[in-house]
């Protein structure tokens, strides 16, 4: 793989040629598609002779140059491209090609989810359908027919609205769709099937009826209630918090089982992975209900934040999707709780980014290159890429902030643009110089923050010192610009202040005249993605008296963390965590905030401390404080599961999905004790309750610690749920993150179950890629767990190159394992390497983590 091609943001050139209209005809049929293409193109660069054009194995059958048909000496076809030469400064072309939507595996451009016709052309999709201009800064605008076996498939859609219909006498008809909305290729959508539909419609702020139409298999319209309700929440919520309305009368959900994605925000046709749309009591988990609403928003919210203003190349990825995310999550804190949003949030943060982060791969959340644009869709340039808005937003404060959208969308309204457009719109409409901000646009790692207290003769001294980490190749990175927010509290938990500081430089100190010695509340609301490390601090008086609910949780976890590391050191369990525990246990709070708080520290929270990683060793000791507080607490952890264990509810509302959370919560950790009473509490929350939280969790637990009743469970589970694919998902995953003996070889025979299907990315996902982070059997010593998970990925390479290179993306620890572990996997991802067909997806994870 040495011939690979890295593309660099500082080769960047702006287009030669533009496309104004782009006409497009798309016969489908079983074996074939046959696509029409005609192309209004004008010369941008009066200098260029030819045109190149992105063409990815494509059969070409005519091309016509201003209606003259062209013989093969004025153009040339290689493996990535047709050019086109000696084209004239204004002209069409026509374009004839055939491809095979039923043979392709990798889901990208067109092809077919079951029976349906469907498109991903994110990032470089479409030049897998015809040849085009395949970069986000073309942009077009579109008219699309689609002709199609009426009967087979009588639904016919793609972007804008409607423009006519016809019927043809070989049984045949079609649909003509316009959108007049220049967009670049990537946003082009088509879906043809025989589908049930879900239809109803929101008023504007101006008044406008949009007709709202949610697309899935038929018998499946009962669960798309949730999703159409999201809808429409999101809808409201972008009038109001940004000014933003809908712009075409129509907007179209469609949902498919095949997706690499979650979802894509094509113009008013979005294609989601259905596993994002349907949902009901029966089937969907409380997570799984809020995971749509969010899911839903965010391709919504793209239609301004991604459509309406679109990136200028691939680059610039987290201008829309850092900017969409912290919308989407802004949305679910106001809809919900911002306390457990927030938490959620961060979480998610620590559990992938600052994986990342740490790993060969990391990158900023502008990447300076990339051998395959699809491995860049990362929780760095998305969610890491959202804590930065969220970062500018309190740096300018949430007036300012809306000024400053306001003028973002008057100023590039229908453009493709940078993420220093971006960041001109925020400095300008607010004043706020963030020139010194754009350091994390350019650098990466997570950023440390060391601190220093000092009371001294009524004096109270901060010092802060960043310690800003290497970039990958070693090169020194500048001091971070960043809000930090802070309070002091007094001896009886008060607040003395609150404010935020900025945190600019190496080493900084900050003095306060105060009476006595406060206790610090550092980093509230997450204001920073940074680790903070304390040389003091005073876990049991936070978790008490402090009223930020971050630092709360914060202090929970930390306390957790180091209680977990004495044991690992051989030490006793620390007895004052144990009491500050208790006080969390009687604390009268919102359940599911209470939940988080009970929750103990992650295999990869501990991991990430780790120099070296021994998981054998984080295990122990994590199962050791989990005993410890299950037999302490026996009584109490009883007492509140029996309080809010309501088998019969099916709500979702805030308040039963609290109650379902702490209960849950409460029997998880009762089950460390692994005796009779638990095991009976959870084979009957499993037998009696109504919804899918309470018997996933159930079946969770038995399978960890009762292999005789979750196997019953088990085939009682199978024989409801083996024809429902996204349930089979659950079951798949609560199998592959067992942590029983004899696990690897039960998802290895997975693999030929009749409800598994390796073409399916969700089931691949939900069986290898759960296993793969299933610490304590993909990392076990015998290496046998790594030789699986390479198989896999050399296996899948051929059939879909974007999940193989996300599974890849498991050994991303590589550097930080112990020598018996990084021994084994180098053997494993060398022979990733020396596999002469591998994807450039593949290998360049590999190639990074192993530094090739």
């Amino acid at each position: 793989m040495s011939n690979v091609q890295t593309t660099y943001l500082k080769d960047y050139k702006a287009p030669e040629f533009g496309i104004k209209n782009c006409d497009l005809v798309f016969e489908l049929f079983e074996d074939y598609t046959q696509v029409t293409n005609m192309m209004s193109i004008v010369k941008v660069d009066k200098n260029s002779k030819n045109i190149v054009l992105n063409s990815v194995d494509l059969e070409l059958t005519e091309l016509y140059l201003n209606d003259l048909k062209l013989k093969d000496t004025r153009y040339i076809i290689d493996k990535e491209t047709l050019t086109v030469l000696d084209v004239p400064d204004d002209f069409k072309l026509i374009i004839i090609n055939k491809i095979y939507p039923h043979l392709n595996s990798e889901l990208d451009g067109l092809y077919k989810s079951g029976d349906i016709f469907c498109t991903q052309n994110e990032p470089e999709g479409f030049r897998r359908i015809t040849p085009y201009l395949d970069r986000p800064d073309v942009m077009a605008v579109f008219k699309t027919t689609l002709v199609a076996n009426r009967e087979k498939y009588p639904i016919l859609l793609s972007n804008g609205n409607t423009a006519s219909s016809f019927k043809l006498d070989d049984g045949r008809h079609g649909i003509t769709w316009d959108d007049p909305h220049p967009k670049p290729a990537y946003l082009f959508a088509l879906v043809a099937g025989d589908l049930g539909v879900v239809k109803d419609t929101f008023k504007t702020a101006s008044a406008k009826i949009v007709r709202l139409n949610i697309y899935t298999d038929k018998g499946n319209e009962s669960k798309c209630k949730h999703a159409m309700k999201s809808l429409k929440e999101a809808m409201l919520w972008d009038e109001e918090k940004y000014g933003r309305e809908y712009d075409l009368t129509l907007y179209n959900i469609v949902a498919v089982d095949s997706f690499n994605m979650g979802a894509m925000e094509n113009k008013g046709l979005n294609i989601f992975n259905s596993a994002y749309v349907l949902a009901d009591e029966d089937t969907a988990t409380d997570a799984n209900f809020m995971g749509i609403q969010s899911v839903i928003a965010h391709e919504y919210f793209h239609n301004w934040t991604g459509n309406r203003i679109t990136c200028r190349d691939w680059f610039q990825l987290t201008l829309k999707e850092g900017l969409t995310v912290f919308r989407d999550q802004c949305f679910s804190a106001d809809l919900n709780s911002k306390e457990v949003q927030r938490i959620e949030d961060v979480k998610a943060l620590r559990e992938r980014q600052f994986v990342e982060d740490a790993s060969p791969t990391a990158h900023p959340i502008q990447p300076n290159s990339y051998m395959a644009i699809n491995n860049f869709y990362t929780a760095t340039v998305y969610e890491k890429g959202a804590e930065i808005i969220r970062m500018i937003h309190t740096l300018l404060g949430e007036e300012n902030y809306r000024k400053a959208t306001d003028l973002y969308f008057e100023s590039f309204d229908g453009q493709a643009v940078r993420t220093d457009d971006f960041l001109w719109a925020m400095s300008k409409a607010s004043g706020v110089d963030l020139k010194a901000f754009e350091t994390w646009y350019h650098q990466s790692g997570t950023p440390k923050l060391h601190v220093e207290e000092r009371y001294e003769n009524g004096e109270y001294k901060l010092t802060l010192t960043q310690k800003v980490p290497n970039a990958v190749d070693g090169s020194e990175q500048k001091p971070y610009y960043y809000p930090l927010k802070i309070a002091l509290l007094s001896d009886n938990g008060k607040e003395i202040l609150a404010e935020t500081l900025i945190v600019s430089k190496d080493k900084e100190e900050f003095v306060y005249k105060l009476k006595s010695k406060p206790v610090l509340s550092i980093n509230r609301d997450f204001s920073a993605p940074v680790i903070v490390e304390q040389k003091e601090n005073n876990y049991p008086f936070l978790m008490k008296f402090d009223k930020n609910s971050f630092v709360k949780y914060e202090s929970t976890q930390s306390f957790g963390v180091l209680t977990i590391e004495s044991i690992m050191e051989g030490k006793v369990v620390d007895e004052e965590y144990i009491k500050s525990f208790e006080s969390l246990l009687n604390t009268d709070i919102d359940l599911s905030y209470k939940a988080l708080l009970l929750e103990l520290p992650t295999v990869s929270t501990l991991m990430q401390r780790q120099t070296e990683v021994d998981f054998e060793l984080i295990y122990e000791a994590k199962e050791k404080l989990e005993l410890h507080i299950a037999t302490k607490f026996q009584d109490k952890l009883l007492d509140i599961y029996k309080k809010y264990h309501k088998p019969t509810c099916k709500d979702i509302d805030a308040k039963s999905i609290g109650e379902r959370s702490i209960k849950n919560r409460c029997l998880k950790l009762l089950s460390a004790l692994k005796n009779d009473e638990v095991i009976e509490l959870a084979n009957n929350q499993y037998n009696e309750s109504i919804t899918m939280t309470d018997r996933a969790v159930a079946l969770d637990i038995l399978e960890n610690i009762s292999p005789a009743f979750a196997e019953i469970a088990q085939a009682d589970f199978y024989k409801k749920y083996k024809d429902d694919t996204l349930v089979m998902n659950k079951y798949f995953s609560i199998l592959a993150a067992s942590h029983r003996e004899g696990t690897l070889d039960r998802v290895m025979a997975l693999q030929n179950d009749n409800a598994y299907n390796e073409l399916v990315p969700n089931l691949v996902r939900s069986l290898i890629g759960v296993f793969a982070r299933n610490y304590k059997h993909f990392h076990a010593k015998d290496g046998y767990g790594y030789k699986f998970v390479v198989d896999k990925i050399i296996d899948i390479d051929k059939i879909n190159p974007q999940m193989a290179s996300g599974l890849a993306g498991a050994f991303k620890i590589y550097e930080k394992m112990n020598i018996e572990n990084k021994k084994a996997m180098k053997t494993e991802l060398d022979r990733v390497v020396s596999t002469q067909s591998i994807s450039k997806n593949v290998y360049e994870i590999v190639s990074k983590i192993i530094k090739i």
